[in-house]
């Protein structure tokens, strides 16, 4: 019988010498074994398929890549914005708020106003695809102020793995899921963290047939026909009048928009072209290394302590323990015809001892977020702290009208998707 995992247990985990907790996960489709399932695909309209060697086979089996590293993450951070606005978990959030934006339903009135033509709402940093350190949240502004000009942005600007309490504080997920600063003020130097939660889905010996398509689309839907003006790093940019103004660009050169996939289809082959696949079985790895959440100082005033670093560091595990466990909870619903159902429970392996047999934990939902809180709080009491209220931006006016010129494109052209 596994033990269920409390805050006594992590602490000593996470202060001890144990590498990782992992999770291993055998899955079949909900219609049965046998049925088949559409994995996702990728540039050049391609499925992820490779060989691998599992244990107890002599020659490599052909694998399929049903749900990358950071589809996993995104999924993770969806089960905690849902748990939060269920109320069930607080966490800091930095939100981009377009409320004020939205449309009445007079098309041409909301043209006239300047007002956007479809509705956007609030987006938060957990939905943004870089987190911290996205363009969104960079191109908005806190009480009129650009974002990383801000009291909270020159902070995290000052961020890095000896001082990881500035990104504690406003978007903990960035130091669970991983984080690399490279829009901000320093560009290239910017702060760093690794993925300490890594979880992926693959087939197991795949057959794959004819190939359909995909994309994972920017949720501001910034069209590429948009064009805007770069300026020097230390400069904003202009969204420009219209495609054959000099020096026009496409918003991905300042890291706006959706990733391109080639418009042409390669030749058919038998090889490529699939449309779905049909496994042995799936299974769903996940290992959060605890190894990398040590790395992590957690200063407060500019003095560290091990106290305060590793509450620091029991938190963030908490936090990806508690994530994997929502998102499985929820489902693995990865896409339209690849449904999953795993054969067991969720189960925890803690890597203490090498050579020694992992400890096995269970860990539900309710257990999940009583730990998260329990280690919260034990973080506060020595000092380390976090904002649990939102903090809410405002998108800059270049901001508003990139995406509003973006929305006009789309009404335009009917609604078509585009490979942007």
């Amino acid at each position: 019988m596994n033990n269920t995992l409390d805050l006594s247990l992590l602490q000593s985990a996470v202060s001890g010498t144990a590498a990782a907790f992992r999770c291993r996960t055998v899955l079949q489709p909900a219609g049965g074994e046998g049925d088949k399932v559409f994995p996702p695909t990728y540039a050049g309209a391609v499925y992820a398929v490779e060989k691998r060697r599992l244990q107890n086979k002599n020659e490599p089996v052909t694998c399929v890549l049903l749900d990358s590293v950071q589809s996993q993450a995104n999924r993770m951070e969806e089960a905690l914005q849902q748990a939060i606005d269920g109320g069930e978990l607080k966490l800091p959030l930095i939100a981009v708020d377009f409320s004020d934006q939205a449309p009445t339903g007079d098309i041409e009135a909301d043209r006239e106003a300047g007002r956007l033509l479809d509705e956007l709402g609030r987006i938060t940093s957990l939905q943004v695809p870089h987190r911290l350190a996205d363009a969104i949240l960079r191109d908005s502004e806190l009480n009129g102020i650009p974002f990383r000009q801000s009291e909270a942005g020159i902070g995290i600007n000052k961020t890095s793995i000896q001082n990881a309490t500035p990104v504690y504080q406003y978007c903990p997920t960035a130091l669970v899921f991983g984080m690399w600063d490279s829009t901000g003020p320093k560009g290239g130097l910017g702060a760093k963290f690794e993925r300490a939660m890594v979880s992926e889905v693959v087939g197991i010996g795949a057959e794959v047939g004819d190939l359909l398509r995909g994309v994972r689309r920017d949720p501001l839907e910034i069209r590429a026909q948009t064009k805007v003006l770069k300026g020097s790093p230390s400069e904003t940019w202009q969204v420009a009048k219209d495609a054959k103004t000099k020096g026009a660009v496409s918003p991905s050169e300042i890291n706006h928009s959706s990733v391109p996939f080639p418009k042409q289809r390669e030749q058919k082959t038998d090889d490529n072209n699939y449309s779905g696949a049909t496994i042995e079985y799936a299974e769903q790895l996940t290992t959060l290394s605890l190894i990398a959440l040590r790395r992590l100082k957690f200063p407060i005033n500019g003095v560290s302590s091990a106290e305060q670093n590793s509450a620091g560091q029991t938190v963030l595990a908490a936090l990806g323990l508690c994530a994997a466990t929502l998102a499985f909870e929820s489902g693995m619903g990865l896409r339209s015809r690849c449904l999953l159902w795993p054969e067991k429970s969720l189960e925890w392996e803690l890597l203490s001892k090498p050579g020694a047999e992992p400890e096995r934990f269970s860990l539900e939902r309710e257990d999940a977020l009583k730990l998260l809180a329990t280690a919260i709080s034990a973080a506060k009491t020595v000092g380390l702290d976090w904002h649990e209220e939102p903090l809410t931006l405002k998108p800059s006016k270049q901001l508003l009208e990139l995406v509003r010129k973006s929305q006009e494109l789309a009404a335009k052209e009917g609604g078509e998707g585009e490979d942007a």
